[in-house]
């Protein structure tokens, strides 16, 4: 069994400083940092390789594009049995985007992005059209303050990078 990768200091800035700005090149990492471009090259393939970092993704700001509506929803299953099928059908709905499995009073709980309350409406209905869900409840969501990655450096330690 191949032991678990453990990160060293080396390999938490360079993801802190990815995490701020994904963008950067290896070489401006490597340069912030005091290492060769290949350092960086080889400690990125070893943080893939490992599962650690698992890719690369674009944010888009959904409002401008329309989507101005985020709301979550507790999802009662009507038994745990469900979770499996419900997940495969509730992944062709491509307003939802993101699904948690909890503990707790819901099964399942749902982020879904829609341009209106009618088009939420709509999801609502083919999320509920599901035989094995019980019922929902809906969450909107007035604003998002804090979107953020869990940071691998302390504060002190992030504020010194990337002053």
């Amino acid at each position: 069994m191949n032991k678990p990768y453990e990160l060293d200091d080396l390999d938490r800035k360079i993801l802190a400083l990815l995490m701020e700005n994904a963008k950067q090149p290896y070489t401006e990492l490597a340069a912030r940092l005091f290492v060769s471009g290949g350092t960086i090259h080889v400690r990125m393939n070893k943080l893939i390789a490992a599962g650690i970092v698992t890719g690369q993704t674009l944010q888009v700001d959904h409002t401008q594009l329309g989507y101005d509506v985020t709301a979550f929803l507790g999802v009662y299953l009507k038994s745990s049995s469900e979770y499996t099928p419900a997940t495969a059908y509730l992944r062709g709905i491509q307003e939802i985007v993101s699904a948690h499995y909890l503990t707790g009073v819901y099964s399942i709980f749902l982020k879904v992005v829609c341009r209106d309350t009618d088009h939420l409406r709509k999801v609502l209905a083919r999320i509920q059209q599901y035989e094995g869900i019980q019922r929902t409840e809906t969450f909107m969501s007035l604003e998002e303050s804090i979107n953020r990655p869990v940071q691998v450096l302390s504060a002190e330690e992030l504020k010194e990078l990337t002053d």
